[in-house]
């Protein structure tokens, strides 16, 4: 029956068996993070004989990891940021000023991008950033990231600005609004639920990206947490819990700001 409680029992056993399976790994890297070395090879699923955070210091200072975190918390900062704002102007102009050509033949420049590999790229974009002197340098990721970023966010922002009435646009311009009034003032405060998943998304794929990062930013100094993740077992001297504890760094700030944003992202979900 479709009412029926077993069905919701049921299907609430399944998601929570879901989320469960998701969460173990995480779990267990963060019970692991506060052990020593000895207590994670005798006894891997015991919770730790004393709390300590000296995993954590170890690995934010013996390992750089405070280094690498805030390399990847600017550049995914900065890309998302750019992405968001570009593409909202981009699709703006798309969708509500008259140029009925252009607009198309850029949606079908859009268009072909998204079809495009992103592994595709990595020669072309590796000679461009060389002969532009733009190698071994922050911009070297965030513009990739960017262009990359750019038709999805388009697309998603066209759809969605197209099922917005123009009379609020009509009475800004009333009001005296430019172009670029109507776009602060009455479009982004609009479309913020829309704005804020957005730019989640860019963000966590910009921080987890490694591909790029590897290939294009060969100083040390440079270097992203993802990539410098594959030599901290290394660095660590076979330190589980600081490996342990490195990890979970580059959890956190995807946690902290998904709790942030959470209520802005359930009501793009629920629009």
């Amino acid at each position: 029956m479709k009412g029926s409680p077993y069905r919701h029992v049921f299907l609430h056993a399944v998601l929570m068996s879901y989320i469960g399976i998701i969460l173990f790994p995480l779990l267990w890297v963060l019970n692991s993070s506060f052990k020593t070395n000895k207590e994670i090879i005798t006894s891997p699923w015991s919770l730790p004989e004393r709390l300590s955070l000296s995993n954590y210091w170890n690995a934010w200072t013996g390992a750089h990891v405070g280094h690498y975190f805030t390399n990847s918390l600017v550049i995914s900062v900065i890309s998302a940021l750019t992405t968001v704002l570009l593409g909202t102007a981009t699709a703006y102009a798309l969708t509500r000023m008259d140029f009925p050509r252009v607009s198309k033949l850029f949606q079908r420049i859009l268009m072909l991008a998204l079809l495009v590999p992103a592994g595709s790229l990595l020669i072309p974009l590796y000679m461009l950033l060389r002969g532009m002197h733009l190698y071994n340098t922050p911009l070297a990721l965030i513009l990739p990231y960017v262009t990359i970023g750019l038709p999805l966010t388009v697309f998603i922002f066209s759809a969605f600005l197209k099922s917005i009435s123009s009379e609020l646009e009509e009475a800004g311009i009333m009001d005296g609004l430019s172009i670029y009034g109507l776009l602060w003032r009455v479009i982004i405060p609009i479309t913020i639920p829309s704005l804020v998943t957005v730019f989640m998304l860019h963000f966590l794929s910009n921080w987890n990206e490694f591909m790029m990062a590897n290939l294009f930013l060969a100083k040390e100094k440079f270097r992203t947490l993802p990539v410098s993740m594959v030599a901290f077992y290394d660095q660590l001297n076979m330190n589980y819990g600081s490996l342990c504890a490195a990890i979970m760094f580059s959890v956190i700030p995807v946690v902290l700001i998904y709790f942030i944003l959470q209520k802005r992202i359930i009501e793009s979900i629920r629009s």
